[in-house]
């Protein structure tokens, strides 16, 4: 994916911290004792940039990257060196197993007509493959279901031709330490692992590397806590903040009492007002559930979104400024030191994932740091 607009030209600017972005990974990693820290750079890294964000992580000593899908992960190929290792979580979609050998790219192997597909690509090649084997242990999403486990550990020769180099799972409920569903998926993996060949094991995403050291196994799989993502619901976040967006100001007026605004007139000024028109909106992944709820920043004032997100635009009332303090092409925070990820997030009623993900391509995007 490419973000080659001009800063002159675009209607908001987006700076990433790729260096903010390793010294999150370097955070995580100190956390970990002995194992190892992955990067998941999924969706372009979580709609950052995995071209740019992947060899930053790699220079700060990455070596293990999770992308979702074939695609992705042939796209980081040019980005990282020889001795890093891609995985890819959805595993071989029918048809492209082959692929993945030729590559060097490791699937992770999620049910059992994956797992005979890829034994049958061995024997052909006559040569052992590696893969990650995933056991589902309360999402019902990915991984072997515990009906599949049992068949596959009926059946001596279900792994045969392939080199396991990891056993993995996913927790649901990371971010509520106190979730018990945290202890029992815990409990269910290793009693998965005591039924499979001995081999490393993966079960922390973000949030699990801070359930503590009897979730970390050998291998963890950070992803939005890279990305400044809170990892824990509730507690001071520990991580650098990773984006800033600035938002251009195209237009400025003054409204008298009793003015609606915006579409479907959901919000009237109940006095004299300034409302500036901001150059963001749904089509740049401003979300539109965020309308009369979120804000936007200047410096440390905040200027609260009134009426509904339009396709390109937002408005805020910017009265608190003054009329002279805000002018066209003005840059205002739409993401920034006063308004965080999650901030944004929970005012859209969503989570700061979503809101990384959706960042539009009309941006001017600079990379700082790293």
């Amino acid at each position: 994916m490419t973000h080659d607009r001009q800063p002159d030209h675009a209607g908001a600017l987006l700076t990433i911290d790729l260096a903010a972005i390793c010294d999150n990974w370097r955070l995580l990693k100190a956390r970990l004792g002995g194992a190892e820290c992955a990067a998941v750079v999924k969706a372009d890294a979580y709609g950052l940039g995995a071209a740019r964000v992947a060899p930053a992580l790699y220079r700060a000593g990455c070596r293990h990257f999770f992308v979702a899908h074939l695609d992705e992960a042939l796209a980081l190929g040019p980005a990282l060196a020889a001795d890093a290792t891609r995985y890819v979580l959805h595993g071989p979609l029918p048809g492209s197993e082959a692929e993945f050998a030729a590559q060097g790219i490791i699937p992770v192997l999620n049910s059992l007509p994956q797992l005979a597909a890829w034994r049958a690509l061995a024997q052909a090649l006559d040569r052992p493959l590696p893969a990650v084997l995933q056991v589902d242990t309360g999402m019902a999403r990915l991984g072997l279901a515990p009906q599949e486990l049992d068949a596959l550990c009926a059946d001596p020769d279900a792994l045969r031709g392939v080199d396991l180099r990891c056993v993995m799972s996913h927790l649901a409920s990371a971010e509520e330490p106190a979730n018990p569903v945290n202890a029992q998926q815990l409990q269910r993996f290793r009693a998965a692992l005591e039924r499979l060949p001995q081999t490393p094991a993966s079960l922390a995403n973000s949030s699990g590397i801070f359930l503590g050291a009897d979730y970390h196994f050998d291998l963890v799989r950070p992803g939005a806590a890279l990305y400044g993502v809170a990892p824990v619901a509730g507690q001071p976040n520990p991580l650098r903040p990773v984006v800033r967006l600035q938002g251009k100001v195209v237009q400025t007026r003054t409204i008298e009492p009793g003015t609606p605004v915006g579409y479907g007139h959901s919000w009237t000024a109940q006095r004299r007002s300034r409302i500036a028109t901001v150059a963001v909106g749904y089509a740049d992944g401003f979300l539109r559930s965020a309308s009369n709820r979120a804000y936007v920043c200047l410096n440390t004032v905040k200027l609260p979104l009134v009426g509904k997100v339009s396709m390109d635009t937002i408005l805020v009332d910017a009265s608190a400024l003054g009329e002279e303090a805000i002018h066209e092409g003005a840059l205002l925070d739409v993401i920034g030191p006063e308004c965080g990820v999650d901030e944004l997030a929970a005012r859209a009623g969503t989570i700061g994932y979503e809101i990384l993900t959706s960042l539009g391509t009309r941006y001017a995007r600079s990379y700082i740091g790293g």
